[in-house]
């Protein structure tokens, strides 16, 4: 499994357009972009990774108000067991009318016998 699969998922569920790296064709009023931030290895044993943990950027696209939709997506991100590590409002984007709002997500995959690396 990965965080963007797990994402994609989620947004889906709450009924957000989405896609990741970059929205193609015509935008709707309301949409996310999924991007990917990094992958580290943490909690070693035997000079091993234990488990990876991707971090990605979600971020919500509204020419209305995003506030109730903000909290949709982050009451769903808790809830799956996904950590958010930042919420933030960038701005409002006064050539195409957007709010821009971005929720920065974690997540720990344990490494098994045989993942690559």
């Amino acid at each position: 499994m990965s965080i963007l699969k797990e994402l994609n998922a989620i947004l889906d569920t709450v009924g957000i357009s989405v896609e990741t790296g970059v929205f193609s064709g015509k935008a709707p009023d309301e949409y996310a972009v999924i991007t990917p931030m990094g992958d580290n290895f943490g909690g070693y044993a035997d000079n091993a990774p234990q488990y990876e943990i991707q971090e990605a950027r979600i971020s919500l696209y509204s020419k209305d108000n995003y506030q109730k939709r903000k909290n949709q997506i982050v009451k769903s991100l808790l809830a799956a067991g996904i950590t958010v590590t930042d919420r933030r409002y960038i701005g409002h984007e006064d050539d195409t009318g957007y709010h821009h709002y971005a929720v920065d997500a974690a997540k720990e995959y344990f490494l098994s016998e045989g993942d690559e690396v």
